[in-house]
């Protein structure tokens, strides 16, 4: 659809289900509407963009981590690219690493009935090298591979 805004390639929005490829959490948060001195948790939100701030000794982090790493090895039980579990400085980062998004191939493909072959070459497509060949890693957008998925289940 032609002028329709549906997300940002720029700033990370949740996708949720199984046939869509999943970003980083997001440690963004919003103030409580019931104690406006408290905030709590707002993934996303790209009007309180930042870190969670939690350290490594930090028990809600290690809880939260520990969660998420159960829900992906009850997905795939390979090993969990760290990206999937933790998350960016702003909370928004719209791209994952090719080996999040290929982490991610066995369940989408399931979920749309693709062969995982045709996934692994979309992500491929949709993966970005350094910039300027030196600058960042390898990255995935989610929302933009998200949408070819979309486009190629419209056909």
């Amino acid at each position: 659809m032609t002028g329709k805004i549906i997300g940002s390639s720029l700033i990370a929005q949740g996708f949720t289900g199984d046939k869509y490829f999943h970003g980083r959490p997001s440690a963004t948060t919003d103030t409580d509407p019931n104690d406006p001195t408290k905030t709590v948790p707002a993934p996303y939100n790209a009007q309180n963009s930042g870190g969670s701030n939690l350290g490594p000794t930090s028990k809600a982090l290690v809880d939260r981590v520990t969660e998420d790493a159960g829900k992906l090895n009850a997905e795939n039980n390979k090993p969990i690219p760290i990206d999937l579990v933790t998350t960016s400085g702003s909370g928004l980062d719209p791209d994952i690493t090719p080996a999040a998004a290929a982490f991610q191939i066995p369940r989408v493909a399931k979920a749309r009935n693709l062969q995982e072959a045709a996934l692994a070459d979309l992500v491929a497509r949709f993966t970005q090298g350094r910039t300027l060949g030196l600058f960042g890693e390898p990255r995935v957008n989610v929302l933009m591979l998200n949408l070819a998925l979309d486009e190629l289940a419209a056909k």
